[in-house]
């Protein structure tokens, strides 16, 4: 059963009126897949909201959580999981220190560096916002079946492979 005309087909269609043959399946993936990622976020944020936290935060203490304990790594480890510039994670993680949610220790091994550490109050917020943004996410593919949620999810990493592939073969 094919999906009803959305928003994206309707930008598709101007597009080939104003400006024949530039739309087609990447602008289409492009959209769809924007509003897709977008509703996770906007989700995510207003689970995250009700518990004090910002996306970024939220971040720092999954990232930390999941890697098990003793629950800490190195500034530079967090900035490259994250994805931010080492000012973007310094802030940050003055946030975090203040709520009590992670500590700095130094580096025995290395006097320029330190660790960061989930407190044991960073622990439960950490487990407390996994599981609700995964809730809220469960929510935004609760009317999906899940044989075709599975079928996508198989196809998306596919796509993802070949795409990482084609950037990095033209770095």
């Amino acid at each position: 059963m094919a999906a009803e005309p959305d928003h994206v087909d309707d930008i598709v269609t101007a597009w080939h009126v104003q400006l024949p043959g530039v739309a087609g399946l990447p602008l289409e993936l492009a959209k769809r897949s924007a509003l897709l990622t977008a509703a996770f976020d906007e989700v995510a944020a207003r689970a995250l909201e009700k518990l004090g936290l910002t996306q970024a935060e939220y971040g720092v203490l999954a990232v930390l959580r999941r890697t098990g304990e003793p629950y800490r790594l190195k500034p530079t480890d967090l900035t490259h999981a994250l994805l931010l510039s080492s000012g973007g994670t310094s802030n940050l993680l003055k946030r975090l220190v203040a709520a009590g949610l992670v500590t700095r220790e130094a580096a025995l091994d290395d006097g320029r560096s330190s660790w960061v550490r989930l407190t044991p109050e960073g622990v439960a917020a950490a487990e407390a916002a996994v599981r609700a943004v995964t809730a809220a996410h469960a929510r935004v593919v609760a009317r999906i079946p899940e044989e075709q949620a599975g079928r996508l999810n198989a196809l998306l990493k596919d796509v993802l492979a070949a795409v990482e592939e084609g950037i990095l073969l033209r770095r």
